[in-house]
């Protein structure tokens, strides 16, 4: 609290969010988990990041869970013939059919985005992307190109990896876009809804 002359003015503290939320603005502005590596490089670059931007912050699926019903093309029509992505490991597309059904409906089911450590905030992503066990088809696409695949590398066989502090950069200019100052927008006192 800061006192100005009498009254206790309460001053917010935090990142300013705006007083609308709109799901298409998300649809316009985050990458797309069908996206190829072309759609990826152009979306990122729309927003002012780099390639390895891309690649940096796309390692944040080494947390949180993927809905089924956004990769289950992925498993069971991938090219609308009954039959499954070959860019994704055969043991892998077994493993998560065992988990999700080629039921469109089910909103339900998830799968960890990062088997091997889904709650540890590590380089398991890329060694997951690395052996074509990235879930969504725009992991997979990280392996398209030659920039991408080898930062992955070079995160995964080396002892001294970069990708924590290359997030840290990374995030840092991502969560400079769009900032709003003055009178636009709010500091939230529940971060999932408006303040009333």
């Amino acid at each position: 609290m800061l006192q100005i002359n009498g009254p206790f003015w309460e001053v917010p503290l935090g990142r300013k969010d705006g007083k609308i939320s709109l799901a298409s603005d998300a649809d316009t502005l985050l990458p797309s988990p069908f996206f190829n590596f072309s759609s990826l490089k152009q979306n990122f670059a729309s927003l002012g990041l780099t390639t390895k931007d891309l690649v940096v912050l796309l390692g944040s699926h080494t947390i949180g869970q993927g809905h089924c019903f956004v990769f289950q093309s992925r498993l069971y029509n991938f090219s609308g013939r009954g039959d499954t992505d070959p860019s994704l490991s055969p043991s892998y597309a077994a493993f998560l059919k065992t988990k999700c059904t080629p039921n469109p409906n089910d909103t339900q089911s998830v799968v960890p985005l990062d088997r091997i450590t889904p709650r540890v905030f590590d380089e398991n992503y890329y060694v997951m992307v690395s052996q074509n066990k990235g879930l969504f088809h725009s992991d997979a696409a990280l392996l398209t190109n030659r920039a991408t695949k080898s930062y992955i590398y070079q995160q995964i066989k080396t002892k001294r990896s970069t990708f924590a502090q290359d997030f840290s950069v990374s995030m840092s200019k991502m969560i400079k876009l769009g900032v709003l100052t003055g009178y636009q927008g709010e500091v939230r006192k529940t971060c999932g809804a408006v303040n009333t």
